[in-house]
């Protein structure tokens, strides 16, 4: 069956000489898998790609980057399909899809893991926690690692070791032409810098190598929930108490409606409440002293912080971010001054429905140590990271709670400096993208754009266009 695309028709020949130089496969649309190859975490892109490329290899990366190149398609990459903006889909073009390349290879004694692009942090964490290792993962653990750590990657292990990006190594990448190159602090090492923030503008990643620190297998980590009465009381308190946290322990607050959780009274189920979420990545017992300020930020309806398995912190929202609902997330870099704080407390009270939330993302430690420039992330002397997030399980009325969630972050972006990060943007939106990184950075992110891949072929991302 011929396919018919933005840029013309692809032939049942021309498909079946791209499927017999690769290991994968290929999925077009009248097989009866495409419905759920096509499918992605978040419901709210439901796009129609002219091909999926299951990759097997690296080698069928090339293949596939090489068969868009000739048929001048429309390239959308995938890893763990988590792409808030949707930029993991398509319509009428390719999918090089990587979630098949699952690969983990864990050196101990160097404290070293290269890990294939289709992994995800649960699978990740599964093959560096038999060793007691770990790096700085995502908050959800179906979360691809790809995106996560081209993006920048904020997560519970942040203030202690970093972002994702902070621990990368190395990277094995297929260019726009067709090239496998390492990028590392020696190879390509504008490419390197540019991966470490810059998000998916220079290539195909197909593998990362992470250094790896001791964390677990226990660490002290869970929620202590607070009524909304003592909302504003419990923020400013947690800002003043973040003054004085060690690097071990990262935190977030999320202003969120409560789930129906069995720890939580049934009368606060459905109610605006403010969660403190925290991880003290170190030895449990020595925690609880700088753990017990957020036990006392307020009257708790329930404290739920606790030891428990590194692991299983990092699958710990997984219940309350399952795939299949449609989101949106935009964000901002602030300052928690008393008029940001003001802003995030009354646009919760706006909250359209019970799964959109505001969450503030402590930052600090380890993630500010490293020097503005050394990679393409920019944004180190931030303190807080605003997330703001519209959920709904159904399409009824989400452009509405896509409006509440600009106007919020709108708002609240105005007490700090415009910039947002990357990976918590809902949409292609290339003002906030140039005003994300420095103009000095940008314009060398351009430079390696125009080194690695003139022609934008790869410009479904929070694009960093090419000078030509």
């Amino acid at each position: 069956m011929s396919i018919d695309t933005a840029k013309g028709i692809l032939g049942d020949a021309t498909i079946a000489e791209l499927e017999a130089g690769l290991r994968g496969t290929v999925v077009r649309p009248d097989d009866a898998e495409y419905d759920e190859a096509r499918a992605i975490w978040n419901a709210a892109h439901d796009k129609h790609p002219a091909l999926i490329v299951r990759c097997a290899g690296t080698a069928d990366v090339i293949r596939a980057v090489e068969f868009a190149r000739s048929q001048d398609l429309l390239v959308a990459v995938r890893g763990g399909s988590h792409s808030i903006a949707g930029f993991s889909t398509c319509d009428d073009g390719i999918v090089i899809d990587l979630s098949p390349m699952k690969g983990a290879f864990v050196d101990p004694g160097r404290r070293r893991v290269v890990a294939q692009a289709g992994l995800t942090w649960g699978d990740l964490d599964h093959e560096t926690q038999a060793f007691g290792l770990a790096v700085t993962g995502g908050l959800v653990s179906s979360t691809g690692i790809a995106g996560f750590t081209l993006g920048g990657g904020v997560g519970w292990l942040l203030r202690r070791h970093g972002l994702a990006s902070d621990n990368l190594t190395a990277a094995e990448v297929v260019t726009a032409d067709g090239r496998v190159v390492r990028a590392d602090a020696h190879e390509h090492s504008e490419l390197f810098w540019a991966l470490r923030g810059g998000g998916g503008n220079f290539g195909v990643v197909t593998s990362f190598e992470y250094q790896l620190h001791p964390v677990g297998p226990q660490v002290l980590a869970g929620l202590i929930f607070y009524p909304l009465a003592e909302a504003r009381q419990v923020i400013t308190g947690w800002r003043e108490a973040t003054t004085r946290m060690p690097d071990e322990l990262t935190t977030v607050v999320s202003l969120v409606t409560a789930p129906p959780l069995p720890f939580l009274p049934p009368e606060v189920h459905g109610t605006r409440v403010v969660a403190v979420i925290g991880m003290y990545a170190g030895d449990p017992a020595a925690g609880e002293a700088s753990v017990a300020p957020l036990r006392t930020l307020g009257t708790p309806i329930a404290d739920a912080m606790g030891p428990m398995p590194y692991t299983g912190m990092q699958a710990l929202l997984d219940p309350m971010w399952t795939a299949g609902a449609h989101n949106y997330f935009t964000s901002a870099f602030i300052e928690p001054t008393d008029d940001t704080l003001d802003a995030v407390l009354r646009h919760h009270l706006a909250t359209p429905t019970p799964f959109s939330e505001l969450h503030l993302h402590q930052l600090g430690g380890a993630f500010a140590r490293v020097p503005v420039g050394d990679t393409a992330f920019s944004q180190r002397d931030a303190s807080v990271l605003l997330n703001v997030v519209a959920r709904s399980p159904e399409a009824a009325g989400f452009d509405g709670h896509v409006a509440w969630a600009r106007d919020a972050r709108e708002d609240i972006a105005r007490h700090g400096r415009g910039a947002m990060y990357v990976n918590f943007t809902g949409e292609a939106a290339e003002d906030k993208v140039h005003a994300s990184y420095p103009e000095g950075v940008h314009e060398r992110l351009v430079r390696v754009k125009d080194a690695y891949d003139p022609t934008n072929l790869f410009r479904l991302n929070q694009n960093i266009r090419p000078s030509a």
